[in-house]
């Protein structure tokens, strides 16, 4: 066992030593051959003159009698002269024949003067190697030949080799020494370690049969039997068929990986709004993406949905703890409602989160407004669902999936309350680029409260990325990029892209393609056989309502045997209409109807139908059956759930999807027609292509999309997000054993 240390260490100790001694030599060669070479130029100087004035004389005596005195430095192994014309005229006995004679410079001005000699350079003799440099000799201004230096060299390798010795020596006495300290050390504190998890691998382990296990290893067994079962269970979900995940396999997965009764959902947005109406109390749910993806996990799991209450009959339906049971007729979880104040509400969700972060991290060309007030407002809000969520947590480890921007704050406030908990953020839209994000000035809060999550979602790679790069710009955190995991302030926090989906229908749908379209066309005023296109958005400046109205305006320019034949229904759900901007973008989206409608309409023909009202999830299904063609241009969006919702109810394996490029389904859709919002000339060509699709390629496509859309759902979204927080905890446990294990072993030894 010792040779098993000893050898490789010596080995590669060895190689060291003698990749670094051709190092040394080269180092020492070069030291040596500068002093040689200011050696060369000093002695030139001293002769210069005095050589001068004799090789003026022509004495070739008085030469030989100054080449002989200054040969008696030991070093000095040989001089010579050389005249204009390369020949050499006087040399010592001991000059080489092979080194000759260097030419001299061209010009022989007084300029030359100020030139250095050609650069030394070493010669190898039989003898051993030499160092040869030269000088150029003047006498007032004329060039008269140059002084040719030969130093011996043989000291240098003498002393090279020396120093060989001794490297080589010291290298060998350190492996020799360090190898048997490893081997020390290793059978000291590692050889129980090693028996004990072989034992473990092997099943055999046994705590009450094994008195001699070291003691330091029993408290990681627990964990190595985890990550065990942790690579079972990852290998599973790689060998499982995609459509397996269901509810049931996702209620399965949380109480078996998470150890966790309850999940609590915090959102500002509520799955069910009461609102008053002349026939009593009315239920509807939002137009939200967010509502769409997140309700059915929570009716896979059960739980609490944390939201603020803004309905007008919100507070006449909850009990006295401010909960609810939903969904209305089959409850399976509780929504808790939060009550904010109309000066809370304006500046924590109209003003922070929607007039500053919204488009701050949307690309809209919409300018970010910051105030202090409404960040107080914000901060004041965050504490107060941290303190529902605290409250409603009915064990220290709860599952907490907060969503969305409007609480940034929250994570950590929540870490610091419940330690144990394991938080899934996901944020819904886009992350900016650190440049963009940096104009926040509360930057370092919104991050730092981020990275309280265990988990941390966006829609796709590019917005993790950016999101790591803010964290990198603006905080002191290690960042460890290949597990894309950041550790601040002693949390670790996992950033991970989740591309978000939907509930795919389980149940076919009763109605037949044929009846819907009829009856929707009847709805609309429209002929059987009239081709409509379906857009269904938040009334948003985002959403690219405006470039989409023009590229149909721009479709009856270009093909005017589409007027009358084709007409467009656009389904724009109010959104955020106490703000400024979003009247402004109103009243735009209505003017540029009308406009449209005015030059290509007549009478009982609308190019486009504009319905700025709510509607409930049931009818937006039928539009998108009888529709022929959907458009999603967004001019930036985290995900958006329409194109899927669409192409989830064309059971009939018909209609087209025009797609934004912008989007992060545009990632996931490549069968879709992907286009530039921005580019109305190429929206107009995409929407005519689609209206004239042949239906073999219409089926081909959306076959492809519908597989897609069924085989990544939201439960497999959630179900991802929960094995890597399950995942991520059990390596914080482990980790943190092992390191205290660590420090205990040091003072040990």
């Amino acid at each position: 066992m010792s040779l098993r240390f000893i050898l490789p260490l010596g080995i590669v100790l060895t190689l060291f030593a003698y990749a670094v001694v051709p190092l040394m030599d080269n180092l020492t060669v070069r030291w040596f051959v500068r002093d040689l070479d200011m050696r060369t130029q000093l002695v030139a100087g001293t002769l210069e003159e005095p050589l001068a004035d004799y090789v003026s004389e022509r004495s070739r005596k008085k030469i030989t009698l100054l080449f002989d005195r200054v040969l008696r430095d030991e070093r000095l192994y040989a001089l010579a002269f050389c005249d204009p014309t390369g020949n050499v005229l006087y040399k010592t006995s001991t000059y080489p024949e092979t080194v000759g004679c260097r030419m001299p410079p061209q010009n022989d001005s007084a300029e030359a003067q100020s030139h250095s000699s050609a650069p030394p350079s070493l010669v190898r003799l039989p003898q051993g190697a030499v160092h040869v440099g030269d000088s150029p000799v003047y006498r007032e201004g004329q060039y008269l030949g140059k002084l040719i230096l030969v130093h011996d060299m043989s000291f240098i390798e003498r002393r090279s080799a020396d120093t060989r010795e001794y490297v080589i020596l010291l290298f060998v006495a350190l492996a020799i020494v360090i190898s048997l300290l490893t081997v020390f050390i290793a059978h000291l504190s590692w050889r129980g370690w090693i028996k004990a998890v072989k034992d473990l691998l092997r099943g055999e382990i046994n705590f009450s049969a094994k008195p001699d296990m070291p003691p330091d290893i029993q408290p990681l067994m627990g964990d190595l039997r985890a990550l065990l079962y942790q690579v079972n269970m990852e290998r599973q979900m790689q060998t499982d068929t995609p459509n397996s995940w269901n509810p049931d396999r996702l209620r399965a997965l949380l109480h078996e990986e998470l150890s966790g009764d309850e999940v609590l959902v915090v959102s500002n947005r509520e799955p069910y709004i009461h609102t008053q109406s002349p026939n009593g109390i009315e239920v509807q749910r939002p137009a939200s993406g967010l509502v769409t993806a997140v309700e059915p996990v929570m009716r896979a799991c059960s739980g609490t949905w944390i939201a603020h209450g803004g309905g007008s009959a919100d507070k006449l339906t909850v009990d006295k703890h401010d909960c609810v049971s939903v969904p209305p007729g089959n409850p399976s979880y509780t929504l808790r409602r939060v009550w904010l104040t109309k000066e809370e509400e304006q500046g924590y969700y109209y003003g922070f989160a929607n007039e500053g972060l919204w488009p701050l991290c949307h690309i809209a060309h919409v300018r970010p407004v910051f105030r202090s007030t409404d960040w107080e407002q914000y901060v004041e809000v965050n504490r107060r669902f941290a303190d529902a969520v605290i409250k409603e947590a009915r064990t220290d480890n709860p599952v907490i999936l907060v969503q969305d921007y409007h609480f940034a704050l929250l994570p950590n406030m929540v870490r610091k309350a419940l330690p144990k908990a394991t938080i899934i953020t996901f944020w819904h839209i886009p992350w900016p680029n650190p440049e963009s994000f940096g104009i926040l000035p509360w930057r370092k809060e919104i991050l730092e409260g981020l990275l309280g999550s265990t988990i941390l979602g966006f829609h796709t790679p590019f917005h993790c990325q950016n999101f790591i790069h803010t964290v990198d710009r603006y905080l002191e955190a290690r960042i460890e990029h290949d597990a894309s995991t950041i550790s601040y302030c002693e949390k670790l926090t996992q950033v991970q892209a989740y591309p978000i989906s939907i509930a795919w229908p389980e149940s076919k749908q009763e109605e037949s393609g044929e009846d819907i379209c009829m009856e929707v066309r009847k709805e609309l005023g429209l002929s059987a056989n009239h081709l409509l296109g379906i857009g269904v958005d938040r009334l948003d400046y985002t959403k690219g309502i405006v470039e989409r109205f023009q590229a149909i305006e721009r479709l009856m320019e270009l093909h005017p045997s589409m007027i009358g034949r084709f007409s467009f229904l656009q389904i724009a759900a109010p959104s955020r209409s106490s703000l400024e901007e979003y009247q402004n973008f109103e009243a735009r989206v209505r003017t540029l109807a009308r406009k449209i409608n005015t030059r290509f309409g007549s009478a009982g023909y609308e190019p486009i139908i504009l319905r700025t009202k709510h509607h409930e999830p049931e009818q937006i299904n039928r539009y998108y059956r009888a529709a022929n063609v959907c458009l999603v241009t967004s001019l930036h969006d985290g995900m958006n759930l329409v194109a899927k919702e669409f192409i989830a109810s064309r059971d009939d394996d018909q209609g087209v999807l025009i797609l934004s490029q912008f989007t992060g389904a545009a990632r996931e859709l490549p069968e879709a027609l992907i286009v530039n919002p921005y580019h109305i000339e190429q929206g107009a060509a995409a929407l005519y292509r689609a209206l004239v699709m042949p239906e073999v390629e219409q089926r081909e496509r959306m076959r492809c999309m519908r597989a897609l859309v069924k085989e990544f759902n939201v439960y497999r979204w959630a179900g991802h997000m929960l094995m890597d927080a399950a995942r991520l905890r059990r390596r914080e446990r482990v980790t943190a054993r092992i390191h205290a294990h660590g420090e205990h072993l040091r003072r040990v030894i």
